[in-house]
């Protein structure tokens, strides 16, 4: 086997310490041509769909991609913009942000850089990149704060299969959730409580989560559990009683059962309990992409007034907000920790090692 390396490697390079950020992807345009591959590439991965691989194919080829692309293609075109994919450009967002912060706090050999697991830039690019700009320990963040097999398990594995063909490994970490992660909380509690100074309460605030299949529970993945708490800890600091809240899942896929309740059946029936007015929010999204934008923001919205509801509002996902960044950057601070050095304090042991070696220069002469 032939391993990756790279031919242009100095060993007088200055090691430096990598944050990958990561996120699911996105195909390259709203169409058909570039939806086929994306899904594909998606749906083919066994972490996403957990069946006999021999009788997915036939589905999958035979079925899926020759309908579903069509569709796809149709749903992005309503949230394209000039800066092509929602979900790509708040993640390039974020990464520029983060390297940003990190800069001022730890100096310039932290290198950030982000990738898709599905699509472009691919997990395989941003790594490369990272390799040849001299990057010896790596940190990588999946964009999942509540972890589940079919995200946060499925980028370890595009990882670990990145890693089995490079020559020179780096020292790795990996966070695989931060669901109860204080500032990330108080960053949710926050936008929440920022909407509610412009637009003030509805009957019921929704906290709605992308699902997965029942057996994926049963199966011991705790993605339910993390999604629960994460509400319950909001829930709490908003100071919201039981029926002022609920949580729910959206984005089911296939006719298995999934994770309930389901957000659209939900804002069906809500009307008819009386409850005219609604507000959603998405703490599983770490940005705004075709699930909240489309499927929460417009979609759903349709089902609640079709059926009696009178306000619907969707409450934006954290995004490159301020205070998100200063989350993110803070979980990786915490997690990068004996690894780097704030660059004040950098400086200052370079300064008194290199007095050290001139005063033994000295000595030895």
């Amino acid at each position: 086997m032939n391993y990756r390396g790279n031919s242009a490697f100095s060993h007088q390079q200055a090691d430096k310490v990598g944050v990958l950020l990561t996120n699911l992807g996105t195909p390259d345009a709203p169409t058909k041509a570039a939806l086929k591959p994306y899904l594909k590439e998606f749906l083919s991965d066994p972490r996403v769909v957990e069946f006999p691989r021999w009788l997915w194919k036939i589905i999958l080829n035979g079925i899926i991609l020759n309908i579903r692309p069509k569709r796809s293609a149709e749903a992005y075109k309503t949230v394209w913009t000039d800066r092509g994919s929602p979900l790509l450009y708040h993640t390039e967002d974020q990464a520029a942000a983060v390297q940003h912060a990190l800069t001022q706090d730890l100096g310039e050999h932290v290198v950030v850089d982000y990738a898709m697991r599905y699509g472009k830039p691919s997990i395989q690019d941003a790594l490369d990149r990272m390799m040849r700009a001299g990057v010896r320990k790596l940190l990588v963040l999946p964009l999942y704060p509540q972890y589940s097999a079919s995200t946060v398990g499925s980028t370890f594995d595009a990882i670990a299969n990145d890693f089995t063909q490079r020559r020179w490994l780096p020292e790795f970490r990996f966070i695989s959730h931060y669901h109860d992660y204080d500032p990330f909380i108080s960053a949710l509690v926050n936008k929440i409580e920022r909407h509610w100074e412009t637009h003030g309460r509805a009957d019921k605030l929704i906290f709605s989560y992308h699902g997965v299949p029942l057996r994926y529970l049963k199966n011991g993945d705790p993605y339910h559990c993390e999604c629960y708490k994460t509400t319950r800890l909001v829930a709490e600091r908003l100071g919201l009683s039981e029926h002022e809240y609920m949580t729910t899942f959206q984005s089911r896929f296939g006719r298995e059962e999934w994770l309930k309740p389901y957000t659209d059946e939900t804002l069906k029936a809500l009307p008819k309990q009386s409850v005219k007015s609604v507000q959603l929010v998405c703490p599983g999204f770490s940005s705004d992409c075709l699930e909240t934008i489309e499927e929460i923001g417009e979609e759903n919205r349709e089902y609640f007034i079709e059926n009696g509801g009178e306000r619907y509002e969707y409450i934006s996902a954290l995004n490159a907000d301020e205070e998100h960044i200063s989350a993110l950057v803070s979980l990786i601070k915490d997690n990068l920790a004996g690894w780097t050095v704030p660059e004040q304090q950098a400086e200052a042991l370079a300064t008194r090692q290199r007095e050290a070696d001139k005063v033994e220069r000295n000595t030895a002469s």
